[in-house]
């Protein structure tokens, strides 16, 4: 089995070092357009097979996809991460023409591919794959809900003074600081409502604090965060190549669903083989699916600057 990061940046050498450390497939073809730095990373990743324990192989690859062929997932971080004050939507000029390009020619080597999208703005780029590749709708999916799902159970986490890993909660809308809807409503803290174990006050302090927990990490390092990005991204992918049947809140193609149609927006999905196989209908309530709404709204307008480029 093959899989393919495109981008060997931050997001994109850590989401294919964390697959290779979990064995997700024989090869990960790590590719980049900057000549020998995708080499350098593969290079680096490979001399860790014996202290970690793994036996699979990373590849780097400068702007050779035909060593992408035959590849069953493709993973697309490239493009420009975010500076501190700079918002994901001012990165769509730049970034659509490189995700265009990366899908054209990712699928020209591996027509059955399943598309994932971490490259900003994600609903965006994602709506953007969506339509510009052809597939089915099920073959293209947008990881920002993972990422600030887990960035909300960190919060709640850190409120409350549990594990994280005994929380329960989601992030659904769009990936963006304020069309992100955390909901609060449903977190669980082993099988509690989380409502039960924390105030509105402080219930309110992690929702904002988790709209804006990617503006709060490039504030403090510069740049777009990678660690937790590529973490979720393998997460996925694992969920794919293992056909794991997880219910992620990922960027899907909507047909209706949640009140809204022509459009890639996060809600939460069953994860396997085929890629996104299941909406999940979490049954929202009037406050909640007016969110929603309006976070539809916000990510059409960005998806309308697509049309002027």
């Amino acid at each position: 089995m093959k899989i393919t990061v495109v981008g060997a940046g931050n997001v994109g050498a850590t989401c294919a070092e964390a697959m290779v450390r979990m064995e997700l497939a024989t090869e990960i073809v790590l590719l980049d357009i900057k000549e020998g730095f995708a080499e350098g990373k593969a290079m680096d990743m490979n001399q860790c097979a014996t202290l970690h324990g793994f036996d699979a192989k990373v590849k780097g690859v400068t702007s050779d996809y035909a060593a992408t062929a035959g590849s069953e997932v493709v993973v697309i971080t490239s493009g420009l991460p975010r500076k501190p004050g700079m918002t994901r939507e001012e990165l769509i000029g730049t970034n659509a023409g490189i995700v265009r390009s990366v899908v054209s020619n990712a699928l020209a080597h591996s027509p059955n591919a399943i598309i994932v999208v971490i490259s900003n703005p994600m609903d965006t780029m994602t709506y953007l794959a969506a339509k510009e590749s052809g597939l089915p709708k099920n073959r293209i999916i947008g990881m920002g809900g993972i990422l600030d799902s887990s960035r909300f159970k960190y919060y709640l986490s850190e409120a409350m003074g549990v594990p994280a890993s005994d929380l329960q909660g989601s992030v659904i809308g769009g990936h963006g600081d304020t069309t992100m809807i955390p909901l609060t409503r449903l977190a669980t803290y082993q099988s509690t409502p989380v409502s039960s174990h924390l105030s509105e006050e402080k219930l309110a302090e992690v929702k904002a604090a988790t709209m804006v927990g990617g503006a709060t990490l490039t504030g403090l390092i510069g740049t777009s965060a990678w660690y937790a990005p590529g973490a979720a991204g393998a997460a996925l992918v694992a969920s794919i190549v293992r056909d794991q049947k997880k219910v992620f809140p990922c960027c899907v193609y909507l047909d209706g669903e949640y009140g809204q149609s022509d459009i890639c927006l996060g809600v939460p999905v069953v994860i396997g083989k085929n890629g996104w196989e299941k909406i999940v209908d979490y049954k929202l309530n009037d406050e909640e699916q007016s969110a929603f709404n309006k976070s539809a709204d916000a990510v059409r307008a960005m998806n309308a600057v697509l049309g002027t480029l």
